[in-house]
């Protein structure tokens, strides 16, 4: 069995921070113990260099391994240099056990300062290699990425897409993916396509916040036969988002 947290959007640096609600969120993911943590984006505000010290200190307080991928903000001011200096990598690839053998990738849709997202041609083919060899030895797989490749309901007008969402969805559904994370819209969402969950995670910690929606993080407990994706809100509420039988 395998359990995860998904957290997004903190954008630390904007008056509409809320620090309370990102220290309890971590205290609430510290209590729960998963096996990894996952942040789909959108960690900073504006990009810049101060925003990513300063987020790097509370993601330090995270106990679980934490896997972060950029947003559209942190790719502004040249906050693409200073995420791969100070956070990392902007594209991954992992292989996790935990009892079972699962493959872990992160994809950067990120353009500097524009807030469309493009994943592009190579690093879909790149995706696509590592994915064939999941296929091959039929490997859990999830993809993380910012924007969201379906649209998201109660979002308003659809902006800042993924340019590309098209030929991204179908090397996803090819390859047979089981979760893709993303962020972007903070609004919580689930959709069941083919075989595989897109799981939208809301924010953990920007006032933007839609009509009664509150801060909040996902959990996605992953056992031998099935998936269960879990809302967790700031107000202590554990709503079930949706959940898939699994499929050999």
């Amino acid at each position: 069995m395998t359990f995860i947290a998904h957290i997004s959007d903190l954008h630390v640096g904007t008056k509409g921070f809320n620090k309370d609600s990102l220290l309890y969120i971590v205290d609430e993911i510290n209590s729960l113990k998963p096996d990894l943590i996952v942040l789909t984006g959108d960690l900073t505000e504006k990009g810049y260099y101060s925003e990513y010290l300063e987020v790097v200190e509370y993601l330090n307080l995270f106990k679980s391994p934490l896997f972060s991928i950029p947003g559209n903000h942190d790719s502004r001011n040249v906050g693409n240099e200073s995420f791969e200096e100070i956070i990392g990598e902007r594209n991954w690839a992992r292989k996790i056990d935990n009892g079972e053998e699962m493959l872990l990738i992160g994809l950067d849709s990120s353009e500097p300062d524009i807030d469309e997202g493009h994943v592009g041609r190579a690093q879909q083919i790149w995706m696509e290699n590592i994915l064939d060899e999941a296929v091959t030895h039929s490997l859990f797989s999830i993809v993380a990425i910012h924007h969201h490749v379906i649209p998201i309901p109660s979002t308003g007008r659809e902006k800042s897409v993924l340019s590309d969402a098209g030929d991204v969805l179908k090397s996803l559904i090819d390859n047979n993916v089981d979760i893709v994370m993303c962020g972007h819209r903070h609004v919580p969402y689930l959709w069941k396509f083919e075989n595989t969950l897109f799981i939208s995670a809301g924010t953990t910690s920007s006032t933007k916040l839609r009509g009664k929606s509150l801060n909040s993080f996902n959990t996605y407990d992953i056992t031998e036969n099935r998936v269960d994706a879990i809302l967790n809100q700031i107000d202590g509420a554990k709503i079930s988002l949706g959940n898939l039988k699994r499929a050999f």
